[in-house]
């Protein structure tokens, strides 16, 4: 006799999974049974000492390392197992903005952010331009920014074109390092509004390496932290506030933590 049939849509996956990971240089252990799970549709910080291993997370994640143990899983993908097709369905889902940027300096910003498009195909150069130029918009850069070489932009602008490039195939999970890094108090303000809102009006999932205390008050829904070799805790800010862990505790009751919180609060009364 069967049972009663389920109307629910299935569970989807999470968008990354990381499960006892281990990843070392030579005899240098870097990550040490290290767990995260990203949800989806969250805005996840990953924070952390100098030298804690947080790029070298991102870069594991999104294939730039092969761990030495353990196992990544993107949307349910062992990303080991997986084929190199499956590899390239799974690499359409995702953007990333690295923290240089990582823009062609010999081309143009539109072609910049058309070139992911058009590497994968199935569109015409005119028709990845015109895609271009509304990711350009989308990002807050002017029209004629499209013209420009990545020399020729401040450094707000070159993270803002970067991260036009990022979204230029529509992902599902966007991968920021450092987004802020370099940038002016008032800039990175922005650009941190620019992917609150982003990351709500596309539906995006955010996985992101910072330092930026005030990024962490203003636009994340948890922050993971790596200490020990591993993900010591990962809960909102609010929750992190209150842990006893001496680097926890040290990072965000410091003089900068203590400013960036008092702001934070500040902002919600206006």
């Amino acid at each position: 006799m069967s049972g009663p049939v389920s109307d629910a849509p299935p569970i989807e996956p999470a968008p990354v999974r990381v499960i006892g990971l281990h990843s070392r240089f030579g005899d240098h252990v870097v990550h040490e049974d290290l767990s995260l799970t990203v949800r989806r549709g969250e805005v996840l910080a990953v924070v952390g000492g100098s030298g804690a291993g947080k790029s070298v997370l991102l870069n594991t994640i999104i294939g730039l390392k092969r761990p030495q143990g353990g196992a990544i899983e993107v949307y349910g993908q062992d990303l080991a197992r997986v084929s190199s097709a499956g590899m390239a369905d799974i690499e359409r889902r995702w953007g990333v903005l690295f923290q240089s940027g990582a823009l062609f300096s010999n081309l143009n910003v539109r072609d910049n952010v058309a070139a992911p498009r058009l590497e994968q195909g199935g569109v015409s150069r005119e028709d990845a331009a015109l895609l271009a130029d509304i990711k350009i918009a989308l990002v807050g850069l002017p029209a004629e920014a499209g013209d420009l070489k990545p020399s020729e932009l401040s450094g707000g602008m070159r993270k803002r074109a970067g991260l036009a490039r990022a979204l230029s195939v529509d992902p599902e999970l966007l991968f920021l390092d450092e987004p802020t890094a370099g940038l002016d108090p008032i800039a990175a303000g922005a650009f941190d509004s620019l992917i609150r809102d982003l990351s709500r009006t596309l539906g995006l999932t955010v996985f992101m390496i910072t330092h930026d205390l005030d990024t962490l008050y203003a636009i994340t829904d948890r922050v993971a932290v790596v200490a020990d070799r591993k993900v010591v805790a990962c809960a909102p800010v609010k929750e992190l506030e209150r842990s006893d862990h001496p680097w926890i505790r040290e990072y965000f009751h410091g003089p900068r933590g203590r400013a960036a919180g008092e702001a934070s609060l500040r902002n919600n009364r206006d």
